[in-house]
């Protein structure tokens, strides 16, 4: 998963902006940054691994200049960290373009040969970023023109969507024509739009999420469609846009609802800290199915994504809410980190029990979900060191029982735990007192309550229907060999054995 944002200024330079907005973004990827702008036909970029305020610095500012430019923030979607897979990514012909992407293209080991063979392009990376920058590019080329208009755009976007397959939202810059905008046919990852009026014309930003918008007083104009491409050409205040997808369904990533997106964020119009409270009053009802006289005396969430849902379930069992867990903001999310030791330590050092909240109570935690189930057991365990009586724990999300093919770096299914266990045997693997899962019929409910207009969700990580519908056993079993303990561990060993930097 990554966050994304494009602006159009008309005035200021778009730098500021950008580093603004990367930093509100900053949840959706902690591993590389980076920021490209454009003024007249040139262009300037700075990346690098880190945080956005360490890869980005006053210096590196001063040389982003012009009133135009995208920005990018990455978690590894395979495990690489190196630096040269650091975005935005770009390329010299035609015209120049630089690309930001969020996503994963399930075809990537086809289209990086056919680029290389049939369309003459040369990779410098394994991203497959830059292969969809790369496939822009060979399209527009396809133009034959050294101007192009809206309509051109739109053809070569639409001829992109009949070679990538997968996941991908992406934000891009065509030198001395314009920014554009484009969401895969199944809008999977989020992209939103608005605008900032100004004394000298009408400013736009595009961003992964609405919080990006909100943060720098930018109206939201509407959600980028699935299969859409939208134009905004540098000297127009009006843009253009075009569906250029022969089949599409509006079916995004339901576990951005219950876990990437920031709560006070809207994707596809769906208000993430509305969709959350709706998952806990219905897992509280489940609850109390199964526990008809329960025990319950507090719940208590895992911070910050099962806040919300926590809530909900407290108030609907008609117990306390109560903050037991104080979390360090400085470490990364654990489901993603490499290495099961490495998970471990961050785990502790995440996360502290206040214990007077603990002592002598039967708690219920609520997190967002249960991956591998290291991070529960670690949490139950200091639970019960911090004096707590019986521990029960509920998901708001159903089993995780499949890799995530869709730019969301989910382990191996052997690494899932709900993969090869049932409820109760993963219940006994935590530790917990009772486990609580929500119904994956409950959690679509949820979700779609906030827009009946969806023809539904990406939900393959729950239920193993990819809808790109071209994910086979071999994929998922070739996704395995680079996503598992043994393998990231062995590239990270190799990464600091033979450090890149962009610095």
């Amino acid at each position: 998963m990554c966050g994304l944002v494009g602006i159009i200024n008309r005035q200021y330079p778009a730098n500021q902006d950008i580093f603004d907005a990367l930093t509100v973004l900053q949840h959706r990827g902690q591993d590389a940054a980076g920021i490209t702008t454009i003024q007249g036909r040139n262009f300037f970029m700075h990346k690098g691994n880190g945080l956005v305020r360490d890869v980005i610095r006053t210096k590196n500012m001063k040389d982003l200049v012009g009133n135009v430019g995208i920005g990018h923030v990455r978690y590894p979607t395979a495990g690489c960290a190196s630096p040269l897979e650091a975005q935005p990514f770009y390329v010299n012909a035609p015209f120049g373009i630089s690309l930001g992407h969020n996503g994963n293209l399930v075809n990537a080991d086809e289209l990086a040969e056919e680029i290389f063979q049939k369309d003459r392009r040369h990779l410098n990376t394994t991203s497959d970023s830059e292969i969809l920058l790369n496939i822009l590019a060979h399209e527009l080329q396809q133009c034959n023109k050294i101007k192009l208009s809206g309509d051109d755009i739109f053809a070569a976007v639409t001829r992109l969507n009949k070679r990538c397959s997968g996941a991908y939202a992406a934000v891009a810059l065509i030198a001395d024509h314009g920014m554009i905008a484009f969401r895969d046919p199944y809008a999977i990852r989020p992209l939103i739009f608005g605008k900032r009026k100004t004394p000298f014309g009408t400013e736009y930003m595009v961003a992964s999420e609405s919080v990006a918008l909100d943060s720098l007083g930018f109206e939201i104009i509407r959600d980028v469609l699935p299969g859409e491409c939208i134009y905004f050409p540098f000297n127009s205040n009006e843009y253009e846009y075009k569906i250029c997808a022969d089949h599409t369904e509006y079916r995004p990533c339901i576990f951005e609802l219950v876990y990437l997106a920031r709560p006070d964020s809207i994707l596809d119009k769906i208000s993430v800290y509305k969709a959350r409270l709706r998952m806990g009053e219905k897992l509280a009802k489940k609850i109390l199915k199964k526990l008809k006289n329960h025990d319950i005396d507090v719940v208590i969430p895992i911070p910050d994504s099962g806040r919300t849902a926590a809530i909900e379930i407290a108030h609907k069992l008609n117990v306390k809410y109560r903050e037991g867990f104080v979390k360090n903001r400085y470490i990364g999310r654990t489901f993603i980190m490499p290495g099961q030791e490495i998970r471990q330590k961050s785990i502790r050092q995440k996360l502290n029990a206040i214990s007077l909240e603990f002592k002598d109570k039967n708690v219920l935690l609520v997190d967002d979900s249960i991956v591998r189930g290291n991070t529960s057991k670690k949490i139950i365990e200091m639970a019960r060191n911090a004096g707590a009586k019986k521990v029960y724990f509920a998901s708001t999300a159903p089993e995780v029982k499949y890799p995530n093919v869709y730019g969301i770096d989910m382990p191996s299914r052997n690494e899932l735990i709900a993969h090869g266990l049932t409820e109760d045997e993963i219940g006994k693997f935590i530790g917990a007192d009772g486990l609580f899962y929500q119904d994956l019929e409950d959690f679509i409910a949820a979700c779609h309550e906030g827009n009946p207009k969806l023809d539904g969700f990406e939900t393959s990580c729950f239920d193993g229907v990819y809808c790109t519908k071209n994910v086979k056993e071999e994929y998922l079993i070739h996704i395995e060999q680079v996503r598992n303990d043994a393998t990231r561990t062995e590239r990270e060993q190799r990464d600091m054995e033979n450090p890149v930097s962009l610095l």
